[in-house]
Parts: C-alpha cells; structure tokens; sequence
C-alpha cells in the first residue's frame, strides 16, 4: 500500500469498532422490542416481521450498492451515509406514533448497518494488507460483543428495570455521536483495490470467477447457519429448561473472544483450513444441541459458538486474500449475500419448527415435550448446511494446495 504518514490506523481501526457495535447493538435490540412494540402498538407478529425486515434487505441494499460506489465516493462518505442512517433511524424510532414510523426507522437503521460493513471491511483490509484475515477477525470481534452488550442491556432494561423503552433507544445516539466525530477527524487511506492499480473491470470481471460465486454459495449457508440460528436460537430452546438468552449472550461471549485471539489459528490453519476447521465444529455442534437439556446445552453451544465464531470475517478473509481483484466489490456482494441469506433462513426455520411442534402435537405429546422436539429437529435440519459446507471447503483447500491463486499479487506494503 502506498506508505502515506497521516493515515493513523489505530484510531481508525477504534472506530470501526464502535460502528459495528452500533450495528450489532441494533440486532439485540431488535429482540427485546419486538414484545413491547407488539403491546404498544397493538402490532401482530406478521406486522412486526414486516417492521423488523429492512434490518437485512437495507443491509443487503446497502452493502450491494455501497462496493461499487467505495472507490467512487470514498470510504469516508460511506461512513457519512451510515452516521445518517443510524441516527435518522434512532430519531424516528424515539419520536414514532405508528408502525409506519417504525419500519421507516428500520430501513434507515438497515442501510445505515450496511454502509457500515460496505466502508469498514475494505478500510480494514486497506488498512492491514499484511494481517488481513486476521484483522478483519478482530475488527468483527465486536459484531457478537455488542450483540452481548445490547442483549444484556435490552434484558435489564425491559426485563428487569422496566424502563421505558425510548430511552434503550436513545442510548444508541452516543456510539453513534461517538464514531461519527471520531471518523471526521481522521484522513482515510485509498482502497487496496485502488493502491494495486486495479481498474473497475477487472474488479467487475474477478466477482464472476468461477471461485468467487462458489464463496458467495458458501456465504449464504455460513450466514444462515450462523445469523439464523442465532435469531431463533431462544425460540429453539423454549423446551429444554435453560434461558434462551443467557445462551444467546454466552455464545456471543465466546465468539468475541475467539475471534480477538483469531491469529495464531490463521496462521497455522491459513483461511482455507479455518474454514474446514469451523464447519466441522457448527455442524457437531449444532447436532449435540439437538440432543441437550438444561444447563448440558451451555457445552453444546460452546461447540457452536466455536464454529460459527470465524465464519464470517473468514469468508471475507478469504476473498480478500486469495481473490484481492475483487475489491470492495467483493467484500460487499460477500456480505449482502449474508444478509440476504439470514432474510430466507429465518422465516424457513419458523415454518421448520412450527411443522415439528404440529406434528408432535398431533400424536398426543404434550406441549413443552412438543416444542423441545420440534426445535432438536430444526438443529438438526439446519446442521446440513455446514455438513455440506465441510465437503465444499476440503475440495477448495485441495484446489488451493494445487493451484495458488491470486495471493501471488502480495501486500504492497509492510
């Protein structure tokens, strides 16, 4: 990269971090309001999916949109649009009287999540062209932190304290006012895409190699396994005795301290043997958590969380090293893709369980026994997604070990 003295990463790289604890903050608080405004707003479930549901088509949106305009507008005023996002989705939250207002909030609060990966991912690798995966690992240690801050503030909050819910809400302005004066201060470097010399077509050219779109079928099912899971996760173990987000708040625990020790596991597995390596660990996973009860799905879900834990910035890593000619372009199909995913996985899921729980009703089980068999059945099914993903990234470490890809072009500088 082009040695430039005024690019000061850490305090870049600080605020990147906080931007992506606003964004996950907003999915954890997705959760803990959607009981209070189906009360106050006397809103069906139906009505509230369709409130909650910009959360990923605005992020897709966004992240599809916002690669290609990167190297155009500049990482900078990415971050400018994601502030407005963000802020604009608060205000009309705190200030709504219908649910119109509430599923403007969230467009605005989806977009302003996507322009934040569509900027961060590539000024992190911009950033750290030596320690790619590595630092996009720890960058996205913060994506399951503040899902574990925001779940924890949501449960005492609404849960313990009974506090009203706009001032949950309102607390979101301070990261926000927080990254938004820390990135105003600070020069941004050129994408990696940019600094090799790299021309639009032939990033454009690369997002339709034959690698690339089999990364982008991969990403659909890490996502899924990983985001959908998630979402249901306290949903799926109503029947086993244990607090579904406690176990929700422990998995992110684990994934954010897995992920901030990500590098010496990259530099022994590199990203191909990461992937094998979590796959492999999603899938046990999520078959011992078909099978737990009571506080034994604690275990279960530590295996969990230690596959799903570098899924996502792995991925990411991944194209950006092995696949660098793709630019932001890429990283931001990769996450779109990802997102777009979680959209078709959640509502299958739901159909997945409540077809169980019917079944099992139908044959005279008894309730509780009906929704600990209906959602073991939904781990399990889900568990096929990284099963295949296993054989899928052994064959690509297998092509890899034969043929090297663009890795060849090297960092630019030290």
């Amino acid at each position: 990269m082009e040695p430039i003295p005024t690019i000061r990463r850490t305090p870049l790289f600080f605020a990147s971090c906080i931007a992506l604890i606003v964004t996950a903050m907003t999915f954890a608080f997705r959760a803990g309001l959607e009981g209070v405004w189906g009360e106050e707003f006397n809103l069906s479930k139906e009505q509230l999916g369709w409130i909650f549901s910009p959360a990923f088509w605005g992020f897709t949106l966004a992240m599809i949109f916002g690669g290609p305009l990167c190297d155009v507008l500049g990482m900078k005023r990415l971050i400018g649009l994601a502030f407005v996002g963000h802020l604009s989705g608060i205000i009309l939250y705190i200030l709504a009287k219908d649910s119109t207002m509430l599923f403007a909030g969230s467009v605005c609060i989806g977009i302003g999540n996507g322009m934040v990966e569509a900027a961060c991912n590539p000024l992190i690798v911009s950033l750290y062209p030596n320690n790619k995966t590595t630092m996009l690992n720890r960058f996205h240690v913060w994506f399951p932190g503040g899902i574990a801050i925001g779940g924890l503030v949501a449960y005492l909050f609404i849960s313990q304290l009974h506090i009203d819910w706009h001032i949950m809400v309102g607390i979101l302005i301070l990261p926000v006012i927080a990254y938004g004066v820390l990135f105003f201060g600070l020069k941004f470097p050129k994408t990696e895409r940019v600094t090799r010399g790299i021309s639009t077509a032939e990033m454009f050219k690369a997002c339709l190699s034959p690698l690339f779109l089999l990364m982008i079928v991969c990403m659909f099912l890490t996502a899924a396994t990983e985001l959908g899971t998630g979402s249901w996760i306290q949903a799926l173990l109503q029947g086993v005795q244990v607090s579904g987000i406690l176990i929700l708040v422990f998995i992110n625990g684990i994934m954010a301290l897995g992920r901030s020790m990500a590098g010496p596991f990259i530099h022994k597995f590199n990203p191909a043997g990461m992937l094998i390596f979590s796959a492999v660990f999603a899938t046990l996973g999520l078959v011992l958590l078909s099978h737990s009860n009571g506080y034994a799905a604690f275990g279960a879900a530590f295996v969990f969380a230690v596959g799903i834990c570098f899924f996502w910035p792995t991925m990411l890593g991944f194209v950006s090293e092995y696949l660098p000619k793709t630019g932001a372009l890429g990283l931001s199909l990769m996450g779109g893709a990802g997102m777009f995913s979680v959209s078709l996985i959640l509502p299958a899921m739901g159909k997945w369980y409540d077809t169980f729980k019917a079944e099992a009703l139908t044959v005279g089980v008894q309730p509780l026994q009906a929704e600990a068999i209906a959602g073991s059945s939904t781990f399990l099914k889900v568990a096929i997604m990284p099963a295949i993903l296993i054989v899928i990234f052994i064959l690509i470490y297998l092509f890899r070990k034969k043929n090297p890809a663009e890795e060849s072009l090297g960092p630019t500088n030290p």
